[in-house]
């Protein structure tokens, strides 16, 4: 059942929420999903992805979306879709998404709702960035800043740290070897923190519990996510691991965008 399952059924639709993109830049997305209260809260809400793997994990499947939950509970939702890098974009800093997307991202937010404030909320390195791009925008009138498994000091990153330390990682070959990071390499490494549970854990799972049928939808929609990634802009990423990772600006105040301290 479990090789029938992998091998024979369609994969699962995901992202079905009804959106349009109301603004655009390079391969970058703004959407508004439908509202579908009449009274909406007066706040709207920016949700800001990550730079890695693709951004229906918050809107998986009816009955399991948090853009579903936000918006039957009478908020204004908005997206902030990256896109999907080329090897034309593979000079991208996380400057250039700090400063010249999310800014004005905020900003259509803003001019479509007629809100006179706004929530933001960051997933992982989304809310990394967000933080950034709220302490060099302080006259944006944001009024809730909200950050999901978002992480802001790296003096302690575990294996991670092992892995990236700049004695047995050469970063700058890496970025220039490839252009842009592939998806493969990012999704190796996250499963080489617990390997066997990563590699072999979740088609263990699925012979175990195959005939559950809620389960295996389940299943079915995380590893087409898991295995949904995309490239990591080879000069964000170079700025990620070597700013982030391995020198730690942000909690140590060190910290610049385009010439400004953060």
């Amino acid at each position: 059942r479990a090789y029938e399952i992998m091998t024979t059924e369609a994969e699962p639709e995901v992202g079905l929420t009804p959106k349009e993109v109301i603004w655009k830049k390079n391969k970058a997305k703004l959407y508004r999903y439908t509202p579908v209260k009449d009274n909406l809260h007066k706040t709207p809400i920016l949700l800001v992805y990550a730079l890695i793997n693709k951004p229906y994990i918050l809107d998986l499947t009816p009955g399991n979306s948090l853009v579903e939950y936000l918006l039957n509970r009478g908020f204004d939702v908005y997206l902030l879709d990256w896109g999907t890098p080329g090897l034309e974009d593979s000079n991208m800093k996380l400057d250039d998404y700090i400063v010249d997307y999310i800014p004005k991202a905020a900003k259509k937010v803003l001019r479509t709702s007629k809100s006179p404030d706004l929530s933001v909320l960051g997933y992982c390195m989304g809310g990394t960035m967000t933080s950034i791009f709220a302490a060099l925008n302080e006259d944006l009138p944001i009024k809730n800043l909200i950050f999901m498994t978002s992480p802001f000091d790296f003096s302690d990153t575990g294996l991670y740290g092992a892995f990236l330390d700049d004695r047995y990682f050469n970063l700058d070959k890496a970025v220039d070897t490839f252009g842009n990071i592939p998806p493969e390499m990012i999704d190796f490494g996250n499963k080489m923190l617990k390997p066997i549970t990563n590699f072999y854990g979740p088609y263990v799972t699925l012979v175990d519990r195959s005939e559950n049928q809620r389960f295996v939808e389940s299943w079915k929609l995380m590893q087409k996510w898991v295995a949904d990634g995309i490239p990591f802009a080879g000069e964000a990423y170079r700025q990620w691991i070597r700013d982030f990772y391995q020198q730690n600006k942000l909690i140590n105040g060190e910290l610049e965008v385009r010439g400004r301290k953060v």
